[in-house]
């Protein structure tokens, strides 16, 4: 399996949605915080593919 790495722009995507979610944990942002698992399950789902599927 050869791994590639994820385009800038989905990089940066999967940051801030990772980083919303992990702020949203802490602090009380109104829709952030009721979806702020969701928000880092994205983040983190959209690097994996970035990382696996050339071209993403």
């Amino acid at each position: 399996m050869k791994l590639n790495a994820p385009k800038k722009q989905v990089w940066w995507i999967a940051l801030i949605l990772a980083a919303l979610g992990v702020v949203g944990r802490f602090v009380d942002i109104p829709v952030v915080t009721e979806y702020s698992f969701w928000f880092l399950l994205v983040g983190y789902i959209l690097l994996f593919l970035g990382t696996f599927l050339k071209g993403f």
